[in-house]
């Protein structure tokens, strides 16, 4: 169950459409209306609470409602696979996160059990080896911002599986729910953007830290786990457009996340109007 991380984008992007959509009265296209689903179990190794266990828990959100029900069920596909994977397709949307707790406690189980029967073999104390085999995961989806022709939506994912620390990593997904799609940098900007938005977003990374120069940031840590390029992980809002850089994507694992805010206003002269119809930016 020792999983590497690996980026979600790509297959979240090639699985993700959307097919219809409609304007209501509040300008809000679709109209939905949004349910929660919560789940928190935990399970032990052999069923006996004296050994190591499982925590895992899901805080789901979908859309319940909505004035077209083509659309809603288009993004939920989405959403869902995102969330869950694709295994679950053919269920009950309301039963998805059950069963998926469920299947990753009988995985959990299956996987760490023999080990853990080896382990206590050929250790004597038990309390040795049970961190390494207490695990936790989490999935909490929510609606990060609803607007006129926008929804963005963000899935944080957290996850424990023996060794030093844990893991977490979170994804956006922007629908231009009038066009029936799910965003991507290149349907925001124009031309040849990639090596002016890495500029810009080092240069707001600067005023951001309140230092000068690119080394300042550096030698804070800044790029030395990867390049500071535009990702396809990014959200829209008001404002700007959001640049997220999950823990290692771009510095180590004690300085976090990154998040780098580029106002509007700052790249009006790389976007086309599609930003314009999607935001209150205008």
């Amino acid at each position: 169950m020792k999983k590497q991380f690996v980026s979600l984008f790509v297959v979240i992007l090639s699985i993700c459409g959307i097919y219809t959509s409609c304007t209501d009265k509040m300008n809000k296209t679709g109209d939905f209306e949004f349910e929660h689903i919560q789940i928190n179990k935990t399970a032990h190794l052999f069923g006996d609470t004296t050994k190591p266990g499982t925590n895992i828990i899901i805080d789901f959100t979908y859309i319940s409602e909505s004035s077209d029900n083509e659309l809603k069920d288009s993004l939920n596909a989405c959403i869902l696979s995102a969330c869950f994977g694709d295994k679950y397709a053919d269920e009950n949307i309301r039963e998805i996160p059950e069963l998926y707790a469920q299947n990753y406690i009988s995985e959990y189980r299956q996987d760490l059990e023999p080990m853990f029967t080896e382990d206590q073999k050929n250790k004597e104390n038990d309390e040795s080896i049970a961190s390494w085999y207490s695990y936790y995961k989490g999935v909490e989806s929510r609606v990060k911002f609803y607007e006129k022709d926008l929804l963005v939506y963000r899935i944080d994912f957290n996850e424990y599986t023996g060794g030093a620390h844990g893991m977490y990593t979170s994804i956006f997904l922007n629908f231009d729910l009038k066009n029936m799609h799910q965003l991507v940098l290149d349907d925001i900007f124009i031309g040849d953007y990639q090596n002016t938005l890495s500029d810009l977003l080092w240069n707001q990374l600067m005023v951001d830290q309140k230092v000068k120069t690119r080394t300042e940031l550096e030698n804070m840590g800044y790029g030395s786990t990867g390049d500071l390029i535009p990702t396809e992980n990014f959200y829209l809002g008001k404002e700007g457009i959001t640049f997220y850089y999950n823990v290692y994507e771009f510095t180590p694992y004690a300085m976090g996340a990154v998040e780098i805010t580029l106002p509007y206003v700052a790249i009006e002269h790389l976007m086309n109007s599609t930003i314009r119809r999607l935001t209150i930016y205008n």
